[in-house]
């Protein structure tokens, strides 16, 4: 774990993987809850790293979490989150082959992980889910599509996600929901959010 001071007010926390953000922003949210993180505007995860804004003392605030002896994130620790999919993406053949299974295994594989979000970005209501061991991280596509139709379930690297609407992306395609990811007249506006967990069932099957 390696601090840095972001200007006046901001406080940046390195990390050498998404398990070890996941469980530093956990314990980040539950020292703000219970008084003892002191004024922190924001807390933002992102792949390797926790941002902390609005921070009155980031030098002092910093050295005390250098001290820290994070836990490890609870597997049932979160809100859950259930999202039907239908498996029809057109990618579903090559994930398949990459993990050495046909492609009708492929909605066990994915029904049978829990995902968590460990940051959001890209896109509004995007998040980046992690749960997926090593063995069936999958590469990005060598060219990209130009539009990715909403709602689409993808897979790339250690990462899965759902795009909350048309865009351009590089991700392999295997499904598609029609689970509305990003909503600014619902409360909250995203579906996901850092420390959800997510499952992902066969739209369908009983």
């Amino acid at each position: 774990m390696r601090t840095l001071v972001v200007g006046t007010r901001a406080l940046l926390v390195e990390l050498d993987s998404a398990r070890e953000v996941a469980a530093l922003h956990a314990e980040l949210l539950r020292r703000r809850d219970a008084g003892e993180l002191g004024p922190v505007e924001d807390l933002v995860p992102a792949a390797r790293t926790v941002l902390l804004d609005g921070v009155r003392d980031p030098a002092g605030l910093g050295a005390r979490i250098a001290r820290w002896e994070v836990p490890p994130l609870a597997a049932a620790e979160g809100p859950l989150v259930t999202v039907p999919v239908r498996y029809d993406g057109p990618d579903l053949a090559e994930v398949a082959r990459l993990w050495g299974v046909d492609p009708a295994g492929v909605p066990d594989i994915v029904g049978a992980t829990e995902f968590r979000v460990a940051f959001c970005g890209f896109a509004p209501g995007f998040g980046y889910l992690t749960g997926l061991p090593e063995r069936l991280w999958v590469p990005r596509r060598d060219t990209p599509r130009t539009a990715v139709p909403a709602g689409s379930l993808a897979l790339a690297g250690e990462y899965a996600g759902v795009y909350p609407r048309s865009s351009p992306g590089g991700w392999q395609l295997i499904g598609s929901t029609g689970a509305v990811l990003w909503d600014p007249a619902r409360e909250p506006a995203a579906l996901f959010a850092p420390g959800v967990r997510v499952r992902f069932t066969e739209a369908g099957r009983d």
